[in-house]
């Protein structure tokens, strides 16, 4: 075969510099289905989900009024400061800020407080009822895994652990595998294709592998490829990342919710982060391990059949997909116009607009991901995200959409928005704390950073206002880490209670260092989209590598002139120092901090010292199991008839019968 030829000859030395010509396919016989580029304006379909709560009206108006409460208890202190003397134009402007902060920080504390609730009241449970055992799939569904310029062995073998666990449950037969590749670079391709071929040889179900000769639309003109050419063989896909691991039983219990509620879309999972080696993976590793359930039970409470979509590992009904998703192209040039970037979000609100439920689960556990190495490679990926999400604008006002819909497109945008406007905001109140010019006696006086800011009889309302931002900011975590703590079970996986104190308190700790250079950073990511700057489409960087000096100045310059900018405004109020400090410093150590993080070996001392240990290091199994009782018999086969290869490629013409003897083989040498 060609690709076994080209191994052969790639240990002889040869490097091929140049793309290759021929088409390398191994595919089934296609079974074609439309599927129509959606116009913006189009209008809504008038069925509802069935699988739409009930009471989702009370759940919305106790998130949101809650967080309103708790928005207007945090905006009486300041408030009350400024109406003292009057308010001038520039009080006006940060409390207008301070409004526009503080709402979305409440809304994410009543969501994970009701994620809270519910998850020790409904232990795990939601209204997706997955049932306690899996079942046996009566339709055929496709695991999708895009490639552009990835690690081939890597994500090949991510995959292996998929299809190895989908066999050991027996339901090979009710999957077929697709790897899409995107890949540009001819060495690249050559090693997929190798490692397709003996993922082929070895799986105990049928892949199949194509490379796109035009990456028409990125990613999601990769998967709307698929579904035109392959989609009406098929019911459901499983959109896969080329970090993505997911366990059997997750994959089989996501399937028989799909059969079993058939006016739902999409059920997105809730990844947890595996394998992180650096300082900075590790942190967000266990971050989203420890506080991360909480907040995905509220948002998938609250939500209800409006729910998010993020790309990857969800489970996605075919002809829904089809039938509503072509993305429109939208008006003006680039960065705002051209193709949809952030697409999922935009095929989540289009399946809702055809009538489809698109929901969120917290209750399946099996469900991973990796995240970049370190803050440079996170912020790298983040460029292309905020402008992504920023093409949302257009779409806010598109008749048909449901108002949920519009809103998880805001959340998005406010995702990158709020740095900006935190920025905005230490600016004007620097300014206002210029424009008091307090008198030396009060500078010097032990507390003259209180005095400065607010008469002395106003001191319990100032700290009253704090420590509710504290509660608001750090209380989603602190809920997470409470609900591991109560059970004992998951405290022991964890660790025990002390390890999950240190943990919890590292973790913050490094959140809160880096909260200012992400804030810079989006800013900056927002300011370069505005002036036209397009973000491309580059390689995602996954695996840890070394970061010298010169890089991390040059990528963190915005940063470095903020802090020095803050820090001279500093010299001339000093008293500020104690309230600006937590600002600065992370701002001009953003480079040692980038370079400290990145590294594999810092990760590894943490991870020594007993720092942030998740599970999954500490032998739990790897997949988090709902089934209580094992299958009561094998899954049936289901019989679908091969299709060899297109006649270009002869050589691998073979029925998927002759592949027992060649896995023989290769078991065997192995």
């Amino acid at each position: 075969m060609d690709g076994m030829s080209n191994l052969a000859r790639r240990v002889d030395g040869l490097d091929y510099a140049e793309p290759r010509i021929e088409p390398r396919v191994w595919l089934p016989a296609e079974a074609p289905l439309a599927m129509p580029r959606q116009a913006i304006d189009a209008p809504a379909a008038e069925r509802r989900p069935s699988t739409q709560p009930a009471n989702i009206a009370l759940r919305r108006a106790l998130i949101f009024g809650g967080a309103f409460l708790l928005s207007f208890l945090a905006f009486l202190t300041p408030a009350r400061i400024y109406a003292e003397d009057g308010f001038s134009g520039l009080e006006v402007l940060a409390l207008s800020l301070f409004c526009a902060l503080i709402f979305p920080i409440s809304c994410w504390f009543c969501s994970a407080l009701a994620g809270f609730v519910l998850q020790q009241v409904r232990d795990g449970t939601d209204e997706l009822q997955f049932r306690p055992a899996v079942r046996r799939p009566t339709v055929r569904t496709a695991l999708l895994m895009p490639l552009y310029n990835e690690d081939a062995e890597a994500a090949f073998g991510r995959l292996s652990k998929i299809e190895r666990s989908i066999a050991e449950l027996g339901a090979s037969s009710a999957f077929d595998i697709f790897v899409l590749s995107d890949t540009t670079k001819a060495a690249v391709a050559d090693d997929e294709w190798d490692q397709f071929q003996t993922f082929r040889l070895t799986s105990h179900g049928r892949a199949y592998y194509r490379r796109r000769s035009e990456n028409t639309e990125r990613k999601a003109g990769n998967i709307s490829e698929w579904v035109q050419r392959f989609g009406a063989a098929y019911s459901h896909m499983i959109i896969l990342d080329a970090d993505s691991i997911m366990s059997g039983e997750t994959i089989l219990h996501l399937v028989d919710a799909m059969e079993r509620k058939p006016d739902i879309g999409l059920i997105q999972t809730t990844p947890t982060i595996v394998h992180g080696e650096t300082l900075y993976q590790r942190t967000q590793q266990f971050g989203v391990r420890m506080f991360g359930r909480v907040a995905a039970a509220g948002l998938a409470w609250w939500s209800g059949a409006e729910a998010s979509y993020w790309g990857h590992n969800a489970i996605v009904r075919v002809r829904a997909f089809a039938e509503c998703c072509g993305l429109p192209i939208l008006p003006g040039r680039k960065p705002f116009g051209g193709h949809v970037m952030s697409h999922d979000v935009v095929e989540a609100s289009l399946l809702r607009r055809g009538g489809w439920g698109v929901h969120i689960t917290a209750a399946l556990g099996g469900s991973f991901e990796e995240t970049p190495p370190s803050l440079l490679t996170f912020m790298s990926r983040d460029r292309r995200w905020c402008q992504g999400n920023m093409q949302h604008v257009q779409l806010l006002a598109a008749p048909g959409l449901h108002w949920m819909s519009r809103l998880q497109m805001v959340i998005g945008l406010m995702a990158y928005l709020a740095s900006p406007l935190w920025f905005l905001s230490l600016l004007t109140g620097l300014v206002i704390q210029f424009q008091t010019a307090p008198k030396l006696e009060e500078i010097a006086t032990l507390h003259g950073w209180r005095t400065i800011v607010l008469p002395r009889h106003d001191g319990y309302a100032l700290i009253f206002m704090t420590v509710l931002t504290w509660v608001l900011l750090f209380g989603p975590k602190l809920l997470g880490a409470t609900l591991v703590a109560s059970r004992p079970d998951e405290r022991r996986a964890f660790g025990g209670g002390f390890a999950i104190a240190k943990g919890m308190v590292l973790e913050m700790l490094t959140s809160m260092v880096m909260a200012p250079i992400m804030m810079v950073s989006h800013t900056r990511m927002v300011i370069q989209i505005l002036s036209g700057k397009d973000a491309g489409w580059s390689t995602q960087q996954r695996e840890p590598g070394k970061l010298t000096w010169a890089e991390a100045c040059a990528f963190h310059a915005w940063e470095l002139r903020a802090g020095m900018a803050f820090a001279a405004a500093l010299l001339a109020r000093p008293d500020l120092t104690f309230v600006f400090s937590p600002i600065v410093i992370p701002l001009l150590g953003a480079p040692a901090l980038s370079i400290l993080t990145s590294r594999p070996d810092v990760g590894a001392w943490f991870r020594g010292l007993g720092f942030m240990l998740t599970p999954e290091e500490l032998g739990a199994p790897a997949v988090a199991v709902r089934r209580r009782r094992p299958l009561r018999r094998p899954f049936t086969p289901i019989t679908v008839s091969f299709n060899p290869a297109p006649e270009d490629e002869p050589g691998l013409a073979l029925h998927d019968l002759t592949l027992v003897a060649a896995r023989a083989e290769v078991a065997e040498r192995a």
